[in-house]
């Protein structure tokens, strides 16, 4: 959810955004953004994979190297989806990873590019070093000691990577009482919040429904922290 209210949102600023989605298990991402279907996906077992078409051999690649059959696209917006856990004994998502990994290693991005990389939860990825390509981690805290816990984790992780930014998001944050209370305790673990998105219901029955998401009030405050993103970093 917040992967794609972040994507339209710099969409909405004046970006061009490729959204990765590299999580092997979510299926409806691209229902988010409002796609009648999925692209093609960069690895599937039943055609005996991908991700060897000769523009993916370059040392280097743009957004207009990759084949338009790969993306779903829409005013400013790319998805491209690496691939899922679709079979019983499929085998393990590491092929998956490290076409990530390669992929992001090869692009070259123009000043008004972003490339936004969704992954599952967890620290699975960091294992396959996906985040030595990346800018910066947005860890996503929810109210709870496993989330705040795993923050901790992600920060340490990252940090062993190289430079990786980290940057927590607070989610579906209740009243001002909770967040002072994480703001709080990732302040003890060195974590520096971004921003908070409070509890939207209007997005968790879209959710539910697997509808595209609109205007709500949790997609201005994905607006604020995107905004808080640009004048924090190098992107803008």
């Amino acid at each position: 959810m917040i992967v794609a209210l972040m994507s339209k949102v710099l969409v909405e600023e004046g970006y061009t955004v490729l959204t990765v989605d590299s999580d092997e298990s979510n299926p409806g991402l691209y229902l988010m953004f409002g796609f009648d279907r999925a692209p093609m996906p960069l690895i599937d077992v039943r055609r005996g994979g991908a991700y060897i078409m000769r523009e993916f051999e370059q040392d280097q690649l743009s957004l207009e190297d990759i084949p338009g059959e790969y993306l779903a696209e829409d005013d400013g917006l790319k998805l491209l989806i690496v691939g899922k856990i679709n079979e019983a004994l499929q085998g393990c998502a590491c092929t998956m990873g490290a076409v990530v990994k390669d992929l992001l290693g090869k692009l070259v991005l123009k000043d008004n590019e972003v490339v936004v990389v969704d992954t599952e939860a967890g620290v699975e990825h960091f294992g396959r070093g996906l985040e030595k390509n990346i800018d910066t981690v947005l860890v996503v805290v929810e109210p709870s000691f496993e989330s705040i816990a795993l923050a901790e984790k992600v920060n340490d992780l990252a940090g062993a990577i190289g430079d990786n930014r980290v940057l927590a998001i607070l989610n579906k944050i209740t009243s001002d009482g909770m967040e002072e209370s994480i703001r709080e305790k990732l302040k003890k673990r060195y974590i520096k919040p971004i921003g908070t998105i409070r509890h939207d219901p209007q997005i968790s029955e879209v959710c539910f429904e697997g509808k595209a998401l609109g205007d709500s009030q949790a997609k201005e405050d994905v607006r604020r922290i995107v905004r808080s993103l640009l004048e924090d970093s190098e992107l803008d």
